[in-house]
């Protein structure tokens, strides 16, 4: 793709990272020189050292075959701003962290995607890793549900079991539904049926509508949710 990405802070600078290291076509507009000068030696892009609010800078920057742009600065009217001129070359897909929950109503206004609050989002992604030490990764669905990953142990009541048996014999609760299966020796995941029978060391992704308590992940074997 054709990336434009505006601002090189603590969320830009990881996000160029990414975006170059997989092949994409990467320019990265940033106001401080100092910051522009760093990228520019240390990624493969194009660094465009100005104001990505002014109209002019975007069209140096390509926006008129973009595929996408995100706007990553610290400032939710810069953000704003960029993403209204992006909706004048038409690019594909615009998307923009949003700081203040306030301005989030603003942003669906003019119908871009939005990232809210990245420092919240880290700063619960870092809690939960000490109140849920059991879970490799999770996605938080509306207020209650959530998508996580976690690995089956030796003694997990789950282990050893079709899905249907865990179904029947009530290990599994009925809003919880076992989406994808890690494996060794497996290339990719493995879609689960109800004969799908629950290895030692899979790595689960789960979905339960009620997120991810301590009762639920020591049916997987991880008792230590319930003292963490």
């Amino acid at each position: 793709m054709y990336i434009i990405i505006v601002g090189a802070g603590d969320i830009g600078s990881p996000l160029i990272n990414i975006a170059t290291r997989t092949g994409n076509e990467v320019v990265v507009i940033e106001k401080d020189t100092r910051k522009a000068e760093e990228i520019a030696s240390e990624f493969d892009c194009l660094v465009i050292n100005a104001d990505a609010t002014i109209k002019e800078t975007l069209e140096d920057a390509g926006a008129d075959r973009a595929d996408a742009i995100i706007s990553t600065t610290d400032q939710d009217a810069t953000n704003v701003m960029v993403c209204l001129l992006s909706k004048e070359f038409e690019i594909p897909a615009i998307t923009s962290v949003v700081h203040d929950a306030a301005h989030m109503n603003l942003f669906r206004q003019i119908e871009v995607n939005t990232v809210e609050n990245p420092q919240q989002l880290i700063a619960e992604h870092l809690y939960r890793a000490v109140a849920r030490p059991a879970i490799v990764d999770y996605m938080r669905i509306g207020e209650d549900a959530e998508v996580f990953e976690i690995t089956v142990t030796e003694d997990a009541p789950v282990a050893g079991k079709t899905l249907t048996e865990a179904g029947e014999e009530g290990i599994l609760p009925n809003d919880v539904l076992i989406v994808a299966i890690g494996r060794e020796g497996e290339d990719r995941p493995l879609t689960p049926r109800g004969n799908t029978r629950i290895q030692t060391n899979d790595l689960l992704t789960v979905y339960s509508a009620a997120g991810a308590n301590p009762n639920l992940t020591d049916i997987f074997g991880h008792y230590e949710d319930q003292t963490a």
